[in-house]
């Protein structure tokens, strides 16, 4: 396995529009940020597996479906007897900027236990993928850190994206400590520009990467929105503009710039020892997927395929 990502995969009730009468439409789209990843990463040609929790219920049904529709193993995704499938409503602006509310106390995603981790994924994928909205609450906040342990311990190398989403945490002071904690499991830690100001205090990529780094991480990468991406390693730090396009729903661009990029460098000898060149044509490889995403509505809907990308 190349990538496993372990966490949410959930409902985002996007607002698509208005019906005749003023009243906002919502279409169900399947997301959740390691899911999005997943599958962005098993579209790019990488091979995937997810591991999470879903309801017994329609919503978990399709979800499950979704994944298995886009190649994404999904042995390690189990049923909550219980809880029901998260949902987050995802309302856009007329930018195409989103702003979520979660409906998620108590949910199966939450109930993900160290217990359901399936070792054999742990053991043999190549990296081991998680975010921040797993560790907001217990048990899948202690799931979650054991399953990067456990595939460290294995060989893998760990990606990160703290992924914050304001509204699940107590507040700013626990989720930034809580985020931090994590910061150290992380040889790959991709930040959008505002997160890495709420960890570091910079507002200029090339100071706050190089803060981030401080934590003892490898690579560091940070997502600019319509300015591309910075990139940064102990040897070489750069900038790479992003591609103009007309936004419809930034949804999903982050999950899958990360998810694009990890479909690359999965297949690299030694990841974290690429060169320069290297890996500069995967964030640009990155920054070309997340405008195609940015492009269309929806986060899973949206991800583009290898062969459009490469035409």
């Amino acid at each position: 396995m190349d990538i496993t990502a372990v966490g949410e995969v959930l409902i985002d009730l996007t607002q698509s529009g208005e019906n005749e009468y003023g009243i906002p439409v919502f279409a169900a789209n399947p997301g959740g940020a390691p899911a999005n990843l997943s599958v962005a990463a098993s579209r790019l040609g990488a091979k995937t597996a997810f591991v999470g929790r879903v309801g017994k219920d329609s919503f978990g049904k399709y979800l499950k479906e979704v994944l298995e529709e886009n190649g994404v193993d999904i042995s390690g995704l189990s049923e909550d007897p219980v809880q029901h499938t998260t949902l987050a409503v995802v309302s856009v602006d007329k930018q195409g900027e989103r702003s979520f509310s979660f409906y998620r106390d108590p949910s199966a995603d939450v109930n993900l236990s160290a217990e359901d981790l399936p070792e054999s994924l742990l053991s043999e994928t190549r990296f081991l993928h998680f975010g921040s909205v797993s560790l907001t609450a217990e048990p899948s906040r202690s799931a979650t850190l054991a399953a990067a342990k456990r595939a460290r311990e294995h060989g893998a190398l760990i990606s990160f994206d703290p992924n914050y989403r304001e509204s699940l945490w107590k507040d700013e002071q626990t989720a930034v400590r809580e985020i931090k904690a994590a910061l150290p499991l992380a040889d790959i830690l991709k930040v959008s520009d505002e997160e890495m100001t709420l960890l570091t205090g910079c507002t200029d990529p090339a100071d706050g990467s190089l803060a981030l780094m401080a934590a003892g991480i490898p690579m560091v990468l940070v997502t600019l929105g319509a300015d591309g991406a910075y990139y940064r390693t102990a040897e070489y730090g750069g900038h790479l503009p992003g591609y103009a396009c007309k936004v419809a729903d930034t949804n999903g661009a982050g999950d899958t710039f990360f998810g694009a990029f990890l479909s690359k460098l999965a297949k690299t000898e030694h990841p974290l020892a690429v060169s320069e060149k290297e890996l500069r044509e995967m964030v640009d490889f990155a920054n070309r997927a997340a405008s195609v995403t940015t492009s269309r509505h929806g986060a899973i809907p949206a991800m583009p395929s290898l062969k459009e990308l490469e035409n």
